[in-house]
């Protein structure tokens, strides 16, 4: 998309349900789609156990490769297994400790249920040392948030409707002011009675047109029976004239390209 590599996300997902595949990874796609619109390239999307030494190596990793952004879900609870506030505390070299904002953010949940604090709720308040804790306005364990050089974490909980309210409520608008305005704008071709296999050299051609463009097919049909594909184009400039001027002129190379082999083609709104 044309995006410097000091735009670069990673999305980490700690669990097991996922990797024995319980449960599917929705909160990875929700996010792969957020942060792509906010205008960060979206390079990793990483699932690891709840075990300390593999949490600790994907922040690690991450931040090994550059990333601008990290968002990891899941392991913020109350349980034995949930573990990554201590693997990001290990990744980062730094001491755990209970975070007195975070502990009056559970304490207040609980109070309100008529419940105490236990060990096991405390839990959720320690955090690396140095972090903030995120609001978490449908559960009760905060998000963490915190800052490796020119690096942000957000660690969010890996139920989807808590990641999602405070991915939104806090993560996103942070986000926004860090990165100059990048405007996304999209359109899909349906193209009937080819394989993807042959669209594949006209696709390539026509993404050459474009600086900030990049267009992804879906085949809908089998390879060698009736398929049509949809052909999903995404551009982007810092200003909407600019995003839709890439936007049509790789439509139309791909449109002159797809005519001249007389292919069906049919935009879809």
């Amino acid at each position: 998309m044309g995006l410097a590599a000091g735009h670069e996300a990673w999305i980490l997902t700690i669990g097991n349900e996922v990797l024995i595949g319980k449960i599917v990874n929705t909160n990875a796609a929700w996010l792969g789609r957020k942060l792509t619109l906010l205008g960060y390239k979206v390079r990793r999307e990483v699932v690891v156990a709840d075990e300390l030494e593999d949490i600790a190596w994907g922040f690690k990793t991450a931040l090994k490769e550059g990333a601008r952004v990290i968002v990891s879900t899941g392991g913020l609870g109350p349980t034995f297994d949930d573990k990554t506030s201590e693997g990001l505390a290990l990744a980062l070299k730094k001491e755990l400790e209970v975070n007195e904002e975070a502990l009056s953010m559970i304490k207040k949940k609980y109070e309100e249920k008529g419940m105490s604090l236990t060990e096991y709720r405390i839990k959720m308040a320690k955090l690396p040392k140095g972090a903030k804790p995120i609001p978490n306005p449908v559960g009760t364990a905060p998000g963490i948030h915190t800052k490796v050089g020119r690096c942000e974490i957000f660690s969010l909980p890996g139920v989807p409707s808590e990641m999602r309210s405070m991915f939104e409520g806090y993560v996103e608008p942070y986000l926004r002011r860090l990165m100059p305005n990048v405007v996304f704008i999209e359109r899909v071709l349906r193209v009937y009675g080819v394989p993807e296999s042959e669209i594949a050299p006209i696709v390539e051609k026509a993404m050459k047109v474009g600086k900030r463009v990049y267009i992804k097919s879906h085949p809908k049909g089998a390879e060698l029976g009736g398929p049509f594909l949809e052909l999903h184009i995404t551009a982007s400039g810092s200003k909407e004239e600019e995003a839709k001027k890439e936007l049509n002129n790789v439509t139309l190379k791909l449109i002159d390209e797809l005519k001249n082999k007389n292919i069906k083609i049919f935009i879809k709104e």
